[in-house]
């Protein structure tokens, strides 16, 4: 009888071309894992479903993934050490849990979090991990524009257009930004997103925060459910994915 197992990963996403393995070879997260797992468990693992996809650049605080083996895992721990000596550095296994045969990585989630972060100066040493943004803003009219997206429940203007999704209906449970030593982050959590749908609040909320545009505007762009009407979509090295929450039946 088979098991089914969620692994809690995390990786730096600068090297990958986002998280779904692709036809032309190139590089990504879950080939890497794919590979990995299928050498560590001596077994073809064809199939790893995550809880989201992750674009090109894109980083990942924790994220997980299912798997199904044969037999039960043995040794947890030698398991995930073994994982992690087979992937390259970039990519971390934190943790192998056993889960209900139903349960999935990517439909059985509650809610995922993102952080964006952005960096007011020059650093070498985070170039790769945030946006280095050089101007000044205004993290108050920022975070009253956030406040209007907890209002709403369709984001179409926030998504990329070509999408096969049926709905663009999201549930936002919190969305603010918060000052750091350097610059500020931008938090934001829902029970799903769209594609692209962070980098382009963010590029929006930027224009707020520039004075280019007003609350009122950031309202109307929700409102229109018109891609053109919002702002450009960040760079992707400053976005994060640090949270996904499941159901507390689902862990064995």
């Amino acid at each position: 009888m088979k098991q089914r197992y969620f692994l809690e990963i995390a990786y730096k996403g600068t090297r990958y071309h986002g998280w779904q393995a692709q036809e032309n070879a190139a590089l990504t997260v879950q080939g890497e894992l794919n590979r990995a797992l299928s050498f560590i468990l001596r077994q073809p693992i064809l199939e790893t479903i995550g809880s989201g996809r992750t674009d090109t650049g894109v980083h990942c605080k924790s994220q997980y993934v299912h798997f199904d083996v044969e037999n039960q895992i043995d040794n947890i721990d030698k398991f995930i050490f073994s994982l992690n000596r087979c992937l390259p550095p970039d990519i971390l296994v934190k943790n192998c849990l056993p889960v209900t045969v139903d349960a999935n990585a990517r439909f059985s989630a509650l809610s995922r979090a993102y952080e964006y972060h952005i960096t007011r100066k020059k650093d070498p040493f985070t170039q790769d991990l945030s946006y280095q943004f050089h101007y000044n803003l205004n993290l108050d009219a920022m975070n009253e524009a956030s406040s209007l997206l907890l209002v709403y429940d369709d984001f179409q203007s926030f998504s990329k257009v070509k999408t096969d999704v049926k709905t663009f209906r999201c549930k936002i449970i919190h969305a603010y930004w918060q000052a750091t030593d350097n610059g500020c982050v931008f938090y934001i959590k829902a029970n799903r997103f769209l594609r692209g749908m962070v980098r382009a609040i963010v590029g929006s909320l930027l224009d707020i925060g520039l004075g280019k545009r007003t609350i009122t505007e950031f309202r109307q762009i929700i409102e229109a459910k018109d891609r053109t009407q919002a702002g450009r979509a960040v760079p992707p090295q400053g976005l994060f994915l640090c949270q996904v929450e499941y159901p507390a039946h689902i862990w064995l």
